[in-house]
């Protein structure tokens, strides 16, 4: 897929925090709209320092790593955290403050990042919430709720306020079979609607049919940087 306006472009990027493991790699990925890009990882830590150095939230030893042809180590902090309102993450593992519930802490980033009304928020979240099979907006801490249920609400939180950049950190528990088809159904939606999305998997990433015809490319995170893991056809 190609598009002459990228949402994200990581050029011969070098972080200056090592990935888990100790290594540096120098990474090059361009990601266009609507694109989806599979990209498998060798556990969570690595996936995660992956979606921090795609966000603009690690420094840069070298390269250029840009958001919507924005610079990240360029902008102004307050411009950049707007920026990052436009970026919808499935954390792997955490993502949650403690002393907030987690309506509140799949509301909070938006009402942080946007000027969007607090109550067109709620009720957008609310229809999002039932999308993914939950009854509502959970109104428990993050560590009282099932994890299937959590991996729901996550869900909630990244697709919220039309986000023009996916980081999917494993967002499919294991025993959470289920929501793969609102998931998959909401990505399908959200990259109709121009959005690029990255999906993190661990390298036993299963074959699932419709994920892999949905992808346009399906890459390996390692010491050589990104490599090509298998060629997706449709």
């Amino acid at each position: 897929m190609s598009s002459d306006r990228s949402i994200l472009d990581l050029a011969q990027v070098r972080s200056r925090t090592a990935a888990p493991g100790g290594s540096v790699p120098s990474i090059t990925l361009r990601l266009a709209p609507a694109e989806l890009v599979l990209i498998e990882t060798a556990d969570a830590a690595t996936a995660a320092w992956f979606a921090d150095l795609c966000s603009g939230l690690l420094p840069l030893a070298e390269g250029r790593a840009s958001f919507f042809e924005h610079d990240w180590a360029a902008m102004r902090h307050d411009y950049a955290a707007a920026l990052r309102g436009r970026i919808g993450r499935v954390f792997g593992a955490g993502g949650w403050l403690g002393f907030l519930n987690v309506a509140q802490n799949i509301l909070l980033p938006q009402l942080h990042h946007t000027h969007e009304n607090a109550a067109t928020l709620n009720a957008r979240a609310v229809e999002l919430a039932c999308g993914f099979g939950l009854p509502g907006l959970p109104l428990e801490r993050a560590g009282d709720l099932p994890t299937p249920d959590l991996a729901r609400a996550a869900c909630v939180r990244a697709f919220l306020g039309d986000p023009a950049l996916l980081l999917l950190e494993s967002p499919i528990p294991g025993d959470a079979p289920d929501l793969a088809e609102p998931l998959l159904g909401a990505l399908a939606e959200a990259r109709g609607n121009g959005a690029g999305a990255i999906w993190l998997a661990r390298r036993d990433l299963p074959g699932d049919a419709s994920l892999l015809l949905q992808a346009d490319r399906r890459l390996r995170l390692g010491e050589r940087g990104l490599t090509v893991a298998r060629r997706v056809t449709r």
